[in-house]
């Protein structure tokens, strides 16, 4: 097995290169494509121990069952069968494989489940949970406000800098995919929070821009937002399965409810493609078909 690993090791490597700086995809695609045919290796390895080159199209649509029965959203079903898919395509451009094993493999079918939402009730539990004693407690609080009131990605929350922090003009700039730049509305609750955690918050390490930080003032992970969240509901006895994007989902939901449009809410997310909005957000499901048929008129 060792000299197989090994061979994965090498050619995880080079991939890693060519799609970071041959088709300069963000960072933030390149880990999950990484970890994902990390996770593919070393299902590969531990049931049948053969290099890349020796995958064969079965072997893949086992892994999947497995992704499958372990419990994975459709949507991280689809990304972990993509990054398999782009891998072999690599293989096959640098001439390393002479066909793709994953070619024909069937990426999975997006149904209308969705996660569980939140109502605000939920969510003002959840955060009130929080010791708001402590400077810990306190940016936990800023951090899931900002979470829920802004509709923000965990990895728009953990990346948020000082200098996107706009409070006298009511408002965060967010970094999203791809590099993409939005305004997104700050609210007086969550402007506050924010406030009296950077009152008291540690020194942030140097070269540390981010407003979120860890007790050894670095940025925080997504492991340590997740933490947060699975503490504050269990405290909050929501019995549900949460993580950063069921606020997210829970935010796009609360608008639409409320009155906003489709178009708004888009925007608001930051989604490039409208049609993605629409599968975030399933409240009044024909209300919104409609909408978006009218949009594609347009």
């Amino acid at each position: 097995m060792a000299e197989n690993t090994a061979k994965w090791d090498a050619a995880a490597k080079r991939y890693r290169t060519y799609i970071k700086f041959e088709r300069n995809l963000s960072d933030n695609t390149v880990d999950s494509y990484v970890r994902d045919l990390r996770d593919f290796a070393h299902f590969i390895l531990r049931m049948y121990d053969v290099p890349p080159q020796k995958v064969e199209s079965q072997m893949i649509e086992r892994f999947m069952c497995h992704v499958f029965d372990r419990g994975s959203e459709r949507s991280s079903q689809a990304r972990c069968l993509s990054s398999i898919k782009s891998f072999y395509n690599y293989l096959l451009v640098t001439d390393a494989i002479s066909a793709s094993p994953a070619e024909f493999v069937d990426t999975p079918k997006f149904g209308r489940q969705l996660p569980d939402t939140l109502t605000t009730d939920d969510i003002d539990r959840i955060i009130a949970s929080v010791d708001a004693s402590t400077v810990k407690g306190r940016r936990d609080r800023a951090m899931l406000e900002v979470l829920y009131s802004c509709g923000l990605r965990v990895s728009e929350l953990i990346s948020l800098r000082m200098c996107d922090l706009f409070f006298g003009e009511g408002y965060i700039r967010v970094i999203g995919k791809g590099d993409k730049q939005r305004l997104v509305p700050l609210s007086p609750v969550a402007r506050e929070r924010i406030q009296l955690y950077l009152d008291e918050r540690g020194t942030a390490a140097s070269g540390e821009e981010t407003v979120f930080l860890n007790n050894r003032g670095r940025s925080l992970t997504r492991v340590m937002v997740f933490t947060v969240i699975k503490q504050a509901a269990l405290r909050a006895g929501i019995d549900k399965h949460i993580s950063p994007h069921t606020f997210r989902h829970s935010f796009a939901t609360h608008l639409l409810a409320g009155g906003a449009s489709i178009r708004q809410v888009q925007e608001l997310l930051g989604h490039e493609n409208i049609s993605t909005t629409e599968i975030y957000t399933h409240l009044d499901a024909g209300r919104l078909r409609e909408t978006v048929e009218k949009l594609e008129e347009q």
